[in-house]
């Protein structure tokens, strides 16, 4: 059963939209290996990715390019409806191997999020397999670093030292990028999905888009340096599951101004404010491994945190609130705890 307390918290307000516009959603799949030979909990295997884009197109939801797209719904002027984006992140070999032509026969577009230091290695693709994959229409590439780092910063590490490490793993990787290629995109991937606020401001210093790995839509209000994406594994894009998710809906609130995902406290509280679409008793939340958890609410706002604490390096709260035309408001916030080993 649901807890209801008496509560205040000022932080609230600033968190609510006076005016929530007309819905322009942008739901981002993330997938890594397209194979049924590469490690599990990074891989979809290449029936599952055929039938998830058999489902996008019985529901004709128009796959778009991720930096237009991404670009078109901050603007002025957003494009109206629901679209989705494909992104695969590391650029690995299986996605050049098994994907790449799935999706040419489709005509639909994607990006590739390279880590450029691995390129080439076992496993991933070469310069040259990009380059023509790059040359195909809708095909865009993109930065995921050099390295492939834990980028937040760590216990200990001293700022300068941590702002050397960005600077080299971030510029690097785009000056490649744009030597090889015509064009360079805003666009950043955090490696592992990881990110805390000093991280974002990096991103954002440099007028890129970052994205990660926790769940959810993309809409006009969505914090630009935290932008969720659905892994899309075979333990996550199961088609049980999926259409809820295609067809989800951002949260009704500002989330770049949600809480950094440092976690100072375990288990974290999130706090949540009420507006028109958000209310107590349609809401839903669930915590990394726990399943559904409960929450505490008022006339004031909405606090969710987990029964008990978490052992994992990184975790999440997802929430989903129904909408009044069959989809799901939804809301993922990432935590990171620094105290336990890197992967």
């Amino acid at each position: 059963m649901r807890t209801h307390k008496l509560w205040i918290s000022a932080a609230l307000s600033y968190l609510v939209l006076a005016s929530f516009p007309a819905r322009a959603d942008l739901v981002v799949l993330q997938y890594h290996h397209i194979s049924d030979a590469t490690p599990p909990s990074t891989s979809t295997s290449t029936s599952l990715f055929q039938a998830q884009l058999d489902l996008i197109r019985e529901l004709d939801i128009e796959v778009v390019d991720l930096h237009s797209a991404t670009e078109n719904l901050f603007s002025d002027n957003p494009s109206q409806g629901q679209h989705i984006a494909i992104t695969f992140d590391d650029a690995y070999e299986s996605v050049y191997s098994h994907g790449a032509d799935i999706l040419r026969d489709q005509g639909l577009p994607y990006t590739i999020f390279v880590d450029t230091a691995a390129v080439g290695n076992h496993g991933y693709m070469t310069w040259a397999q990009l380059e023509e994959l790059a040359a195909r229409d809708g095909v865009s590439i993109a930065n995921h670093s050099a390295g492939h780092g834990h980028l937040a910063r760590k216990p200990g590490e001293a700022e300068a030292d941590w702002e050397q490490r960005i600077t080299r793993s971030l510029d690097s990787a785009q000056t490649e990028l744009q030597q090889r290629f015509e064009t360079v995109l805003p666009l950043f991937a955090y490696p592992y999905g990881e990110f805390d606020e000093a991280l974002e401001a990096e991103v954002a210093k440099r007028g890129w888009y970052g994205f990660g790995q926790q769940s959810g839509a993309i809409g006009p209000f969505s914090g630009q340096t935290r932008l969720p994406r659905f892994p899309m594994a075979n333990a996550y894009g199961q088609l049980n599951g999926l259409k809820d998710k295609l067809k989800s809906k951002a949260f009704p609130i500002d989330t770049s101004l949600l809480p950094d995902g440092i976690m100072t406290a375990n288990p974290p509280a999130l706090v949540l404010p009420l507006t028109k679409e958000i209310q107590p008793n349609h809401l839903t939340c669930f915590a990394s491994g726990m399943g559904r958890i409960e929450f505490e609410a008022s006339d004031d706002g909405i606090s969710v945190k987990a029964p008990k604490p978490f052992n994992s390096r990184r975790f999440r709260y997802n929430c989903t609130h129904p909408d009044d035309k069959g989809s799901f408001y939804w809301l993922s916030q990432q935590w990171l705890d620094l105290s336990q080993p890197e992967d």
